[in-house]
């Protein structure tokens, strides 16, 4: 009988401290990026931007105000576009959003039917920046001037 109740407060003490070490090891864990929330001028070309250009999915936003669309980015998190005031700014191209494409070139054939401009990162139009490691990237604006960059690393 003995024996049964120091192995039962064994395992007792031993749940406890498991139970401790997980909830210390989730609190230690990184955060990670829920949402990018981008101001828009007008909602519904930005909108058609990133569906068409990007072929995002539109989900569900709590707000039902139509000043929001927020768009799923897998794993990663979401885009949010806010129709609002701020939006007719300029940006600075190293303030940019990043897309990973599996392939550069159908995307450019893609941005040269909408007739979109893109350039590298010096500057120089319809050019592509090939990063040491590889990558390939271009960089344009969307209809609101913000940055973004797309490439194709994988």
């Amino acid at each position: 009988m003995k024996r049964l109740k120091i192995t039962i407060l064994s395992s007792i003490i031993s749940l406890i401290f498991q139970t401790s070490m997980a909830q210390e090891s989730k609190q230690d864990q990184p955060a990670v990026l829920n949402h990018i929330a981008v101001y828009v001028d007008n909602l519904q070309t930005s909108t058609e931007f990133y569906q068409q250009l990007f072929n995002l999915n539109i989900i569900p936003e709590p707000f039902k105000d139509g000043k929001h669309t927020w768009f799923s980015l897998g794993s990663v998190g979401h885009l949010h576009l806010i129709s609002g005031e701020g939006a007719s700014a300029t940006f600075n191209k190293n303030n940019h959003l990043c897309f990973s494409v599996q392939s550069i070139d159908r995307f450019i054939e893609k941005l040269n039917a909408k007739k979109i401009a893109f350039e590298d990162w010096p500057g120089k139009a319809g050019a592509v920046t090939k990063r040491v490691d590889g990558v390939k990237q271009i960089y344009f604006k969307d209809p609101d001037g913000h940055w973004l960059e797309v490439n194709d690393d994988k």
